[in-house]
């Protein structure tokens, strides 16, 4: 990736994406129990692992949150590698501590 990539925008664009899934989810980010749970749920998530019913639009915005939040990470990955520090805002940043906690659980 390079340097020349807009990190920021991206990173403002993918928490819009992870709000409004949020809203279709019902996520309340202030609830840290919540907000863990949807880490471990994302964390857990492997092709095949989840029965999607395709009209069912919670089981669509749940995929596609995980989808986002696999986005949310390369993004912040590829920016450190640019030397460059990306967050988003309040969502972004409740969210990465959560995937940060089950992460340094899982890691012990």
């Amino acid at each position: 990736m390079s340097a020349f990539e807009n990190y920021a925008r991206e990173a403002r664009d993918l928490e819009h994406e992870i709000a409004t899934k949020g809203i279709i989810l019902g996520i309340n980010w202030d609830d840290p129990v919540q907000v863990r749970e949807l880490a471990r749920q994302a964390m857990d998530c492997r092709i095949g692992a989840i029965d999607c019913e395709p009209d069912d639009p919670q089981d669509r915005s749940r995929l596609e949150l995980f989808g986002i939040i696999q986005l949310m990470l390369k993004v912040m990955k590829e920016s450190a590698d640019d030397q460059i520090h990306t967050h988003g805002g309040p969502i972004w940043k409740t969210l990465a501590r959560a995937l940060w906690a089950e992460h340094d659980l899982r890691m012990k």
